[in-house]
């Protein structure tokens, strides 16, 4: 068994009928089932997060057409190799090519797949775990469908354990007791393939006489001694990026930049770390400090310009500074909480009196009538209505607690009495 493939090498799905998980894009009716049933393939970028079937499906849709099938990974791919893989496409007509981490892949490097895509010589299988609309060139992006893989439900993942005792050549022949799961879903994070390969060790951990009884506590007394701090291609991505942003939010400098120089370390695309800050420079200080985001976007366009290892000193200048700034979530949860009420409530019409009125008709409709125009008004403000009927007085934005929100609080509550409660 030592020689043998990975777990999860071995139990990869072969046809889509084997496949877990991703019904949306593999049920009947869904759009790769439909195009594999006409034999039709199209250009298309996967994007989800690690272990959710890119691999597998790029592999199960090569099987299908019968295709010459090219596999690259753009960490130790360039130029070179993918106008290699180009000319014997030229040669045999047409091929399927997936590139792995395709969001690595530079402009010059995704240029150079253009003419290849456009002219149907190579039907592209673009794999990413970052937003293909910051990380694929628009030229590229625009001749690709882009199918969005979602994480593994709990049940996905525990159907793969079971299916992996039950049908692995080599699991099948041990006595083995599942249990309990949650530290082997814990430790994973949605990743199958993890899920699988930390299900082998844990096997293995055992004699080959001896019956296997997985438990919690089992599974993390093994998981310990042998889990790798961190995977520059992927295993610990999330984990760590977990912690990071929980120490930023979590006001601990000290925290951020420890998790910063792992990052860095292993391998880690800068720009993710620096769009990572951007998005919480919004979500987690806001409007306690709106020139947080100035400098998360400061810092995201100058390690795009600079890039690594020059960049480390502009990512840790962020980092110092957002990790001590005032924090409110209230921006974020203002948004959630409006589109909750979107969701609960419909397409409620607008109000007559803020509806545009750009003809005669609809002026005689009501549209715009009684409208008040703010301008005109003491202090440039007018307490009249500006949300539908239903949901009127509706607070979604809360102030948090902190001094510059503090002194919004007040004058939202001098503008609008106590409509809203502020």
């Amino acid at each position: 068994m030592k020689t043998a493939p990975p777990l999860a090498e071995r139990l990869r799905p072969q046809t889509l009928t084997d496949f877990i998980g991703q019904e949306h894009l593999t049920a009947q009716g869904g759009l790769l089932r439909n195009m594999l049933e006409r034999g039709q393939p199209v250009s298309m970028i996967l994007w989800g997060p690690p272990g959710v079937g890119k691999t597998t499906l790029a592999n199960i849709i090569a099987a299908a057409l019968d295709l010459p099938f090219y596999m690259l990974s753009a960490i130790d791919s360039g130029v070179k190799d993918v106008r290699a893989v180009i000319q014997k496409a030229h040669e045999a007509g047409k091929a399927l090519l997936f590139i792995d981490e395709i969001h690595r892949f530079n402009k010059a490097q995704q240029d150079s797949l253009l003419g290849a895509v456009e002219r149907g010589t190579i039907t592209l299988i673009g794999a990413t775990t970052e937003n293909p609309s910051f990380e694929v060139i628009a030229p590229l992006l625009s001749r690709c469908q882009v199918y969005v893989l979602k994480p593994l439900t709990r049940e996905n993942l525990e159907t793969m354990l079971h299916r992996a005792i039950k049908q692995d050549v080599y699991l099948n022949k041990r006595s083995i007791t599942l249990q309990e799961t949650e530290a082997l879903l814990r430790i994973s994070g949605g990743d199958a393939r993890k899920l699988l390969n930390l299900l082998e060790l844990v096997v293995n951990h055992f004699p080959d006489d001896q019956p296997v009884i997985i438990t919690n506590p089992t599974v993390l007394q093994i998981a310990q001694q042998n889990i790798a701090l961190y995977d520059k291609q992927g295993e610990q991505h999330y984990d760590i990026i977990s912690a990071f942003i929980k120490s930023i939010r979590g006001s601990d400098p000290n925290g951020a930049l420890y998790w910063l120089a792992r990052m860095l370390a292993g391998g880690e695309d800068p720009k993710f770390i620096a769009r990572r800050m951007l998005i919480l420079s919004c979500e987690d200080i806001g409007i306690a400090n709106p020139t947080a985001m100035v400098m998360a976007n400061a810092c995201f366009d100058a390690v795009t310009k600079i890039g690594y290892p020059e960049c480390d000193l502009i990512l840790s200048h962020t980092v110092i500074y957002l990790a001590t700034s005032p924090k409110s979530n209230s921006a974020y949860t203002a948004i959630r909480a409006a589109q909750k009420l979107v969701a609960a409530k419909g397409d409620l019409p607008v109000p007559l009196h803020l509806r545009n009125a750009p003809t005669g008709l609809m002026k005689e409709l009501g549209y715009g009538k009684k409208y008040e125009y703010a301008h005109d008004y003491e202090g440039n403000f007018s307490a009249q209505e500006y949300l539908p009927d239903l949901v009127k007085d509706t607070a979604l934005y809360v102030p948090g607690n902190n001094a510059r929100e503090q002194e919004t609080r007040k004058w939202l509550k001098h503008k609008w009495q106590d409509k809203y409660g502020y």
